[in-house]
């Protein structure tokens, strides 16, 4: 396939903002990920799995289930939970009425540990991203990323 004058490039202002954007998403997941190892131990995919598991009024989910909420691939969803497993965070349980279905529990240990975590990964949300934004600089982001975010989940299905 060559590559032709005709191509829809991007323009200059769309390369700068998209080129920013990659730069955001490489940059933020890791310093939330430095930040959380730092203060509390946790990875940031343990903080996700965990705040899934809080959501549930009974701290379990099927895993097919936290696999599209965490928008994971089932074998990646299957690894992470042993090894949150092994630390105690996290119990798996057969699901009855599918002898192939499992849920992901959480146990006393998971939420203690997300407990300990939270206030200071808000902290650090709130310093990284909101910080310094106006209140019309966040509507205009809530906008946008509500935008973009549409288009994606529609092509995903």
């Amino acid at each position: 396939m060559s590559i032709t004058s005709e191509a829809p490039w991007l323009t200059g202002d769309q390369q700068r903002v998209w080129r920013r954007w990659l730069a955001v998403q490489a940059a933020l997941p890791a310093a939330l990920h430095r930040q959380l190892q730092q203060d509390s131990g946790l990875s940031l995919p343990d903080f996700d799995v965990l705040v899934q598991l809080t959501d549930q009024v009974d701290g379990r989910v099927r895993v097919s289930v936290l696999a599209a909420e965490l928008q994971w691939e089932r074998s990646r969803l299957s690894h992470h939970v042993k090894r949150m497993e092994s630390r105690g965070l996290v119990r798996r349980e057969e699901c009855d009425d599918d002898g192939r279905g499992w849920f992901v529990q959480l146990t006393d240990a998971g939420r203690d540990a997300i407990v300990a975590a939270a206030p200071d990964h808000v902290r650090e949300v709130r310093e990284l991203v909101f910080e310094d934004l106006t209140v019309d600089e966040l509507a205009v982001l809530d906008r946008v990323t509500t935008k973009v975010l549409a288009r994606v989940s529609g092509r995903l299905g």
